[in-house]
C-alpha cells in the first residue's frame, strides 16, 4: 500500500524562510587621496590662490675687509586651486519606496559617497576623467619630472623600488622623503618576497603603524574602491603632504519631489517627478586640489616632483611634445620656463624642453626673464608634436 506524505516540495509555498534583517554588503571604501593629502581650510569661493616660493635668495662670500656685499632676489608665484563639482541624481518611484522593506535612501547614500571617493582618487592620482578646471594628476606630474621607473622582463623588484634608480630614489633625488605608498591589491604578491641584504623583509605587517602594511618602514595602502588603475601604474610612492586639497561644498544630500530630469546629451525630459509620483536623491560635492611644488634647495627650479611611480609592463601611451623657445633673432633661450597644467620644465642650451603627454588638448605657458610671457595651445593625438615659440623682449 502506498504511503502518502506531505513533502517539503508540497508545502514549499507555505513554509516561511528565514530572512536576515540586514543587507549583506561590503563596507563602503572611501578616498585614499583624501586620507593621505593635506587638507587646507575650506574654500570660501570657487577659486583659491596660494602664494608659493618661486625663487630662493642667495648668499655670497665677501672677499677681504673692503669687499662689496652683493644683493639677491626672492620671488613668489601664484598657484590656483579651482573647485570642481561631483554630483549624481538617483530617481526612485514613490511606490517603490512605500513597498520596500528597507530604507532605500539609507542604502543608496553610502554607496554614492563611495562613488565620489572613487572619482576623486581616479582624477587626482591617475587623471582619469579629470575635471578641466584641475591641474595635471600626480602620475602626469611625475612623468614630466622623469620620475617613472620602467619594468623590464629581468628586472629585480627590489631595485625597481629601493635601488639607486628606483621609485624611492626618484622622490629623494628631488628633495623629498617618501611618507606613503599606494598600490593595487595584486601588488602584494610581488612584494612579499622582497628582502634586504640581511634577509629582512621590506614589506611587512605593521601592527603599530597608521596602516596595516609598511614598505621600507613607510605606510602602504591598497585602495579597495576600484580607483587604482593597473594600466597606468603598479605602485605610486611620494610625499603626500605636498599634495593639498580644500572643500568648497561638503557632501550634501537633498531629496527632490518636484521638477524634471533631462537626458544630458539630448536634453529630452526623462522623468517628471511630480507627474510620475517620483522622488530623487541628489548628492553634490565640490573640492579643489593642487600640487604647489615650491622651490627648495634641492628643487630650485621647481621642475622636480614629490611623487614617483612604477610603470606596468606595458606603459601607458604618451607622445613627446618638444618645445623650442627662441627670441626674435631666432637665438635659443636657455632656462625658459614652460608650464602645462602645473608641470614645469626648463629649456636647455638649445632652447628645448620635452614633455610626455597623453592624448588631449593642453595650454602651455612659456616665460623667461626679460621676455613677455606667451601662451600656446597644444593638441596631442597620434603622433609626436613639435612647437617653436618666439618670445618678445619686454619694453
Amino acid at each position: 500500500m502506498p504511503v502518502n506524505i506531505i513533502s517539503r516540495e508540497n508545502a514549499e509555498a507555505i513554509i516561511r524562510e528565514q530572512i536576515v534583517s540586514t543587507i549583506f554588503q561590503d563596507v563602503p571604501k572611501q578616498s585614499t587621496f583624501l586620507s593621505l593629502a593635506r587638507k587646507l581650510p575650506n574654500m570660501t569661493s570657487n577659486q583659491t590662490r596660494m602664494r608659493v616660493l618661486d625663487v630662493l635668495p642667495m648668499a655670497y662670500w665677501v672677499n677681504g675687509d673692503t669687499g662689496m656685499k652683493q644683493t639677491t632676489e626672492q620671488a613668489w608665484d601664484n598657484v590656483y586651486m579651482t573647485a570642481a563639482e561631483l554630483a549624481v541624481i538617483v530617481p526612485i518611484p514613490e511606490a517603490v519606496l512605500s513597498d520596500a522593506e528597507f530604507d532605500i535612501f539609507g542604502e543608496v547614500t553610502p554607496r554614492v559617497n563611495e562613488a565620489i571617493a572613487q572619482r576623486i582618487d581616479s582624477a587626482t592620482i591617475f587623471g582619469v576623467n579629470r575635471p578641466a578646471e584641475w591641474d595635471a594628476d600626480i602620475i602626469t606630474r611625475a612623468r614630466q619630472a622623469g620620475n617613472n621607473v620602467a619594468v623590464s622582463n629581468d628586472a629585480d623588484m627590489y631595485d625597481l623600488i629601493l635601488g639607486e634608480g628606483g621609485v624611492f630614489a626618484k622622490v629623494e633625488d628631488d628633495g623629498y622623503s617618501v611618507n606613503g605608498a599606494v598600490a593595487a591589491l595584486g601588488m602584494k604578491a610581488k612584494l612579499r618576497g622582497l628582502r634586504t641584504g640581511d634577509g629582512l623583509p621590506i614589506f611587512n605587517n605593521n601592527m603599530q603603524g597608521s596602516t596595516r602594511y609598511a614598505l621600507d618602514g613607510e605606510p602602504m595602502y591598497f585602495p579597495e574602491n576600484g580607483a587604482f588603475d593597473n594600466s597606468i601604474a603598479q605602485l605610486v610612492v611620494g610625499d603626500f603632504s605636498q599634495a593639498v586639497y580644500a572643500i568648497r561644498q561638503d557632501i550634501t544630500v537633498k531629496i527632490l519631489d518636484q521638477g524634471v530630469i533631462q537626458d544630458p546629451s539630448t536634453k529630452e525630459i526623462v522623468y517628471n517627478l511630480a507627474q510620475q509620483d517620483m522622488v530623487a536623491l541628489r548628492v553634490v560635492f565640490r573640492m579643489g586640489w593642487a600640487l604647489p611644488n615650491p622651490a627648495t634647495r634641492l628643487n630650485e627650479d621647481r621642475t622636480g616632483c614629490p611623487f614617483a611611480y612604477l610603470e606596468p609592463s606595458t606603459p601607458m601611451t604618451t607622445k613627446s611634445v618638444t618645445f623650442t623657445v627662441q627670441n626674435s633673432s631666432n637665438n635659443a633661450i636657455e632656462g625658459a620656463t614652460i608650464e602645462i597644467l602645473g608641470a614645469r620644465l626648463k629649456t636647455n642650451a638649445s632652447g628645448q624642453a620635452v614633455f610626455n603627454l597623453r592624448a588631449g588638448s593642453y595650454s602651455a605657458k612659456i616665460s623667461a626673464k626679460g621676455y613677455n610671457t606667451a601662451t600656446e595651445a597644444v593638441t596631442v593625438a597620434g603622433s609626436n608634436v613639435t612647437k617653436t615659440v618666439t618670445l618678445t623682449t619686454k619694453s
